[in-house]
């Protein structure tokens, strides 16, 4: 799976870090303030969307009275302490970004997640140094499945889209890396259990844990028919 690539680029939620359930008890919380519950459809609905076009989706669908950069500083300050003191790194995660990092092997962070829970998590788990670039998706044009985010990394760290390798949990974050003309690994998340099939389908390589990264246990999806 590494041989000629340049670079890695991490999404954060669901792939590096165990975090995706923590959202479904904050978005509880946050919409029972205004006596309202999550609709069945709502993970599946902001899948990709950066923090601010979720946020944006958020005051429109649930006509709340906040603007949207109320709703993000509350989200941020709602999930804080979770991403600087609780939430864990994906099996094997670590061991990888030491192996990348002791290599040389640039990588980055693209995700739609806010800059401020991003770093929290990196620095709890001590791994801030693995990475050279840490981008979300606020910056670009564009959130998940658009190219935009992974497109803007890879011209961060210098490297060509097809010198890349992505890793992703969910089917329009691996899109979006597809539509970038990147390889894309899934990372089995139970949170999106229900969409495993599709990312499947959509990705390159499958793994459980990192591990199976460095030992050659990754699984390589049938559409897949590169040099390995």
């Amino acid at each position: 799976m590494l041989k000629n690539t340049k670079a890695v680029i991490f999404d954060l939620d669901g792939t590096l870090m165990d975090s995706m359930s923590l959202w479904s008890d904050i978005d509880m919380e946050y919409l029972g303030r205004y006596g309202q519950t999550i609709p069945e459809d709502l993970s599946v609905a902001i899948e990709g969307m950066s923090f601010t076009e979720t946020a944006q989706y958020f005051k429109e669908r649930f006509s709340l009275p906040c603007n949207v950069e109320e709703i993000k500083q509350e989200w941020n300050r709602m999930a804080y302490q979770k991403y600087a003191y609780e939430v864990q790194l994906k099996p094997g995660a670590a061991r990888f970004l030491r192996y990348l990092r002791d290599r040389e092997v640039p990588a980055a962070i693209a995700s739609s997640n806010s800059q401020e829970l991003i770093r929290a998590s990196l620095a709890h788990h001590q791994v801030s140094d693995c990475f050279d670039r840490i981008v979300t998706a606020c910056e670009v044009a564009k959130g998940k499945p658009a190219p935009d985010i992974y497109l803007y990394a890879a011209g961060l760290l210098g490297v060509k889209p097809d010198d890349c390798l992505v890793f992703e949990d969910v089917p329009m974050g691996v899109q979006a890396a597809k539509n970038a003309g990147m390889r894309v690994c899934a990372m089995e998340d139970d949170f999106s259990a229900s969409r495993r099939e599709l990312t499947r389908q959509l990705a390159d390589y499958y793994i459980r844990s990192f591990d199976e990264v460095l030992d050659g246990s990754y699984e390589v999806l049938p559409r897949f028919n590169h040099a390995i």
